[in-house]
Formats: C-alpha cells, structure tokens, sequence
C-alpha cells in the first residue's frame, strides 16, 4: 500500500469511529509517521498528495489554524481530475454543458422551497448589478447562485459536483464570456434570467423552473458558440 493510501485510511477508520471530525487536527509528522509505520519523507509526500485532494489542509506558524487540519472539500479533488481530462481532451466542454444540464435541471425538479437560502440567492443577485463590475467578478458570483439554488434540492452531492465543474471551466468561461461582442447587454439579460428561475423556484414552481434553467444555460451557450466551439456556464 503506497504511503498516502495508508494514510487516507488512517483517517478514513478515524473519522467513521468518532475520533476525529472535520475541522481536527491531525497528530504531529514525527507522532503519525511512528502511529503507521512509515517514513517521515513518504508522510510529507503522503500529505501533499491529500492536500491536493482537498481532505486535510497546511499551514505554518502558530495558533489554532496551523498544523494539518482535515477538511472536506472534495470538488477539489474532482476539479483536479476534470482539468487531467480536458487537457487530455477525453472530455470536451460541451460534455461539461451536458452534465451541468442534468444536475442543474434535476435540482431544480427536487428543489424544497423552505430548504432554500433564498436571501443569500437574492444578495448575490444584488451585487451582480453593481455597475461597472468586471466580468470575471460577475462570473464568480453567477457561479455561487448556480449552486446555492441547488442545494434546495438536498443533495450535497449535487453541488459538489457543480462546483468542481465550474472551477475546471472557470477559465474557459473568462475567456468566451470577453470574446462576446457586447458582454454588458448579455450580463443584463443573464440577470433578468436569474430573478426569473428564482421566483419559480421560491414559489414552488419546479418544472417551470427547471425549464428556465434549461433554457438559461443552453441559450448562453449557443451565444457564445462563434466564439469558442466548447462549453461555457452563465
């Protein structure tokens, strides 16, 4: 067993049992090499190899955030595997379209209106008005509404996987949404499409909204078609 997988199971049987819970530290290098019998430099490697899985984070220094902490962030760990496979080119960006299509559509149909935080949904919609706010801001903040709507529907999963999508295209995404001729008008219109699939989500409605959804995301796709033939999120 490679030293990371002893490790990951380590604290797989510690957090199943109790011991240890998100937000813990983990024991010290020289304690925990001794605890699972591996050497201090296959712990470092073991270390960095789930950090970059989004399961513990590092940090130097002193006080109560320092140390090795566990975490749960596992879009990080998916967003890194999509980014291996787009640069492959196994998985294009429309496919990431399509998918997107399904969870989003899906959440939308299983939405519970008094499960939504829908004022946080309305305040993100707020600061996407503010004039003259740069693409890339507005993008990051449509990217949040996406997936705050979705977690009404009660699946953590759901938005996992929604956020490792976004981040694996987030770049892609900059770039289509400043090759758009008239990017203010299309930020306009985003908008108006936002309140409306939110009122039919706050008002119970849920196959009207996963239509406006639907209709959402694939409209500003084939906007943005001329200008990269991948995928692209509003």
């Amino acid at each position: 067993m490679k030293a990371h997988e002893t490790v990951m199971g380590w604290v797989t049987a510690e957090l199943q049992s109790g011991r240890l819970s998100i937000g813990d530290h983990l024991p010290g290098e020289r304690a925990l090499a001794e605890t699972l019998h591996v050497s201090r430099g296959s712990l470092r490697e073991a270390l960095r190899v789930l950090e970059a899985l989004g399961t513990i984070r590092t940090s130097t220094g002193s006080g109560p955030r320092s140390g090795t902490i566990i975490t749960a962030a596992p879009e990080q760990a998916l967003a890194l595997a999509l980014d291996m496979q787009l640069a492959t080119r196994h998985v294009e960006h429309a496919h990431i379209v399509e998918v997107r299509l399904l969870l989003e559509t899906w959440a939308a149909e299983h939405a519970d209106r008094e499960r939504g935080d829908w004022a946080e949904a309305a305040k993100l919609l707020e600061r996407m008005d503010e004039p003259a706010l740069p693409v890339e801001d507005f993008l990051q903040l449509d990217a949040a509404f996406h997936v705050t709507l979705s977690r009404a529907a009660g699946n953590p999963l759901i938005s996992t996987l929604m956020d490792a999508l976004r981040t694996s295209i987030a770049d892609h995404t900059l770039a289509r949404a400043q090759s758009l001729p008239d990017w203010s008008t299309t930020a306009a219109r985003l908008r108006a499409e936002h309140r409306g699939i939110l009122e039919h989500v706050r008002a119970g409605d849920r196959e009207g909204a996963a239509r406006l959804l639907g209709e959402h995301i694939e409209g500003y796709y084939r906007e943005t078609a001329d200008a990269d033939r991948g995928g692209a999120q509003p």
